[in-house]
Parts: C-alpha cells; structure tokens; sequence
C-alpha cells in the first residue's frame, strides 16, 4: 500500500469511527474517577485529587493512558490483529499457566504479576485474546454451533482460559468467560442449551434454600426436593411441547404427573405420612421410559435428548450437596448460603454486602453530594473502589445517579448490539457479540452482588472499578471492535 493510500485508510478509520461509543466510553471513565475518588479519598490527609501517589491521582493515569491505547489500536490495521489471533491466543494461555509460578499471594489469589512497581493481571487481558481466537476458528472454518461437534470445539477454546484462571485461585474471573455462551447462541447454538444452563442455577436455588423446610407441614418430604423434581417433569412436558410434533404424549406427560403429584401430596398429608418424592421418582422413572419408548417408535431423536435432559437434571440435582460441601471451599460455601439466606454472617461473608446495601441506601433520592459519603469515608465497605465500587455511585449521587450510570451501560450494551449486527463479516458479527456479552456478564453480576442479587465473585464494574489492568483490558477489549466496524465498508480482495 502507497503512503498516499495508507493515508486515505487511516482518514477513513477515523471518519468511520463510531464516536457516540467512544463518547459513552469516556462520560463511563469520567464518572468512573469520580467515584474512585469518593471511595478513596482522606480527608484526615487532605491529599490533592490530582496526586499520582493517591488512588485517585493514579486512576487519572489509567485513564490517559486507555485513551492512548485506545487510539494505538485505531491505527493497527483490523486485518493484521485479525491475522495474529491463534498467536495471541497462544500467547496468553501460556501467559495465564506461568502466572501462578510467578505471581505474589494476594489475599489467596496467584493472578498479579509484579512488573517493577505495578501489577498486572494477566486474566483481564485474556478475554480479548479469546474474543479474538473464538471469531476467527467460528468464522474462518463457518462453524455450525447447531452441531456438537463445532460447538465441543468452540467451547474448548473458552474453557481452557477458565481452568487455567481457576489454577489461579480467582473463580470469579473465570466464571466471565461463560459470558462467550451468549454469543454461542446468536451463532446458532440451540436455545435449549441455554434452557438447561438456566434450569441448573433453579435446582440449585431451589434444592439448597428449600432443602430442611417441609412440604405443608409433612416432615417427611422435602420443599425443595418436591419441587426440583416437579421442576424437572415440567420442563420435560414444555420441551416435548416445543420440541415435538405429537400433543397427545404431551398432554398425558404433564396431566398425569400433575395427577400423581396431587394425589401423593394429599394422601401423605390427610392419610399416611410418608415421603410423597418416591412417587414423585416412579413418575419420573415412567416418563423417561416413555420417552424412551417414543423415540424408538416416531423414530425422533429429541424424545430420547428430552429423556437425557430428565435424567442429566435428576443426576444434577442430586450432586449439589456434594458439590456444595465437598468441591466449594468453606468461604465459597459461606456466601452461597449467606445469599440464599440460610446463614447470617454480619462480621463474616455478609459483611461486604450488608455495608454496601447500607451505603447506597444511605444515598436516597439524590446522594450526599461529591466526597461527601460517610459509609466511604469512615471505610466500611471493604473492597470498595475496586469491586463494591458502585456502592460509592450510591451513596454519593443517590438512585439518580445509579439510574444514570445503568442507563449508560444499557446504551453501550444496545449501541455495541447495533454495531454487531451492521459488521458485512462474520468475524466482526462475533468478536462484536462477544464484547457486548463480556460487558453484559461484568455490569449484571458486579451491581448484583453489591445489591445481594448475585454472589460475591469478586469481578470489576467496566471503567469504574479502580486499577489498570481492568481498565485496559476492558479498553483493548472496546477498542478493537471499533477499529474492525471503521472498516466495515472495505472491500473485500
């Protein structure tokens, strides 16, 4: 390409760039150093906002210096990034498995690695990386996620950043990259997958919450447990309903089982007390048989995956307790009882919570006004200019600033949906669906656990959050998106 023309590309990528993103990137970081600020600021020292030796001073650098980066990256050409993603990929896979050998132990945590005086932490750069490698194996080999195949090979490359992020001991930096689930879907992997995804988190609500509480006062039978298994037989019922084209096994499906339900329920509470979840298993046992026996006579595979599914949810169910006791460590096990309300741990796991649910209370209408916060200032809530940051949002600007700062994310999130389905080129589609899905999974579960919507796993809110290698990882992330749509109208040689 001739200095004149590589001239005209870079004018045009400049042109081409999406600017409101850009703009709703920056008012994010803006409002993002505000509430660092409030968070982090002493007024016993008295230390100047501006002063780089202070947090605040610090995230002002972060910030400059994702502006630079951002503008770095608009000047690589799209093909060349697009080109190098299997050795990125590489790269930070290999990066992610000698992280814990060369990473200090912080608070149990083997993810930061010391680079003179800062840290870095590589799992924040390694999303791009397999935004960037899963769009390219998806759309250079056109991958069909409708089948098991492709779809085994396109989560193997999501699922290997996740083991070597747990290797590190941060579960919660791991458990993003499910985020990669959503896109899987746009792509064409079946909505039933995302269905039983859902239906698991139910029966592990459901079955841990409701576990010791008895079913209309018969001491025999499980809340819980009667209705995981209910769950399980009704969902069956509604995917033979989608799923299937006959309505008559539809209807006995669901007819007689809420039939045999009843019956057991009233028997075991007026006549015998007895565990009404045995019939509740002969139900079970009979329609996965029944399945069974209509798929081998419609010759219909979905009547024997809908069986699967029957028996994965029961197996699935049953694993819970073991997983709950024997796979979580204790302060995981802790937080997951804590939020279903099973224990309460004001000094322990709940604290985080409890703290933060009072800071933004204490907020009202229209907070307390810049650095005015006392929850912040006196330093209760552990933890909060990093992950209970929005907490600060507030306290200090109250439900209308919390209003304005989920509003922003949702026209990010709505603007990047846009962009997504404007790119002419596969790998833009996804590499696009997959940003938008990583900063929907980040602003849902970070709001949620300072709310005590979602357990606390401990992942940053995007461009709030204090530090580097968050607001890099996230820039870097953005900002390759936008160069790939600058170049949407280039014609392909």
């Amino acid at each position: 390409m001739s200095s004149a023309a590589a001239k005209n590309n870079n004018n045009s990528v400049w042109r081409n760039l999406d600017w409101f993103t850009v703009f709703i990137f920056v008012c994010l970081m803006v409002m993002g150093w505000m509430s660092v600020c409030g968070a982090s600021y002493d007024f016993d020292q008295n230390t100047p906002l501006f002063d780089f030796h202070a947090r605040s001073g610090m995230q002002i650098v972060w910030i400059f210096s994702s502006l630079l980066l951002g503008a770095l990256i608009m000047c690589v050409d799209d093909r060349i990034v697009e080109g190098f993603s299997y050795i990125i990929y590489i790269a930070f896979a290999v990066l992610l498995a000698v992280t814990p050998f060369l990473a200090h132990d912080i608070k149990g945590s083997l993810s930061w690695i010391k680079i003179g005086s800062f840290s870095i932490q590589p799992a924040e750069f390694a999303k791009f990386a397999t935004a960037l490698c899963i769009s390219k194996v998806i759309s250079q080999f056109n991958l069909n996620l409708s089948g098991w195949r492709d779809l085994a090979i396109s989560s193997l490359i999501v699922v290997l950043p996740m083991v070597l992020i747990v290797m590190q001991k941060e579960t919660g930096s791991a458990l993003v990259y499910l985020a990669f689930f959503l896109m899987f879907y746009r792509e064409g992997m079946a909505g039933s997958l995302l269905f039983t995804g859902a239906a698991a988190v139910l029966y592990f609500v459901v079955g841990i919450r409701y576990a010791d509480q008895p079913l209309w006062g018969i001491a025999q039978v499980s809340l819980g447990e009667f209705l995981v298994l209910a769950f399980i037989h009704i969902f069956s019922a509604i995917m033979m309903w989608v799923y299937t084209p006959l309505r008559l096994p539809f209807v006995k499906v669901l007819g007689y089982g809420a039939l045999a339900y009843v019956l057991a329920v009233l028997f075991a509470k007026y006549i015998f007390p007895f565990n009404a979840c045995w019939i509740e298993w002969i139900v079970m046992l009979v329609m996965i048989c029944y399945l069974i026996y209509l798929a081998l006579r419609e010759n219909l595979m979905h009547y024997a995956l809908i069986a699967l599914f029957a028996m994965g949810s029961v197996g699935f169910f049953y694993s819970v307790d073991y997983v709950l006791d024997e796979v979580m460590q204790p302060h995981q096990q802790t937080r997951v009882r804590v939020l279903l309300g099973l224990e309460d741990d004001p000094k322990g796991a709940g604290y985080n919570v409890i703290q933060a649910k009072i800071a933004i209370g204490s907020g009202g209408l229209t907070g307390k006004g810049f650095l005015n916060g006392t929850q912040t200032k006196l330093k209760y809530v552990p933890e909060q200019d990093t992950d209970f940051i929005f907490c600060t949002v507030g306290e200090e600007e109250g439900f209308v600033g919390c209003t304005i700062v989920l509003v922003m994310f949702l026209v990010l999130i709505l603007r990047l949906l846009h962009l997504a389905e404007r790119q002419p080129y596969s790998f833009g589609r996804i590499y696009g669906y997959s940003v938008l899905s990583i900063f929907l999974f980040h602003v849902f579960i970070n709001v949620g656990m300072v709310l005590g919507l979602t357990p606390v796993i401990g992942i940053p809110l995007p461009f709030f959050s204090y530090g580097g290698s968050s607001l890099w990882g996230f820039t870097i992330l953005l900002f390759i998106f936008l160069r790939i749509d600058a170049s949407r109208n280039r014609i392909a040689h």
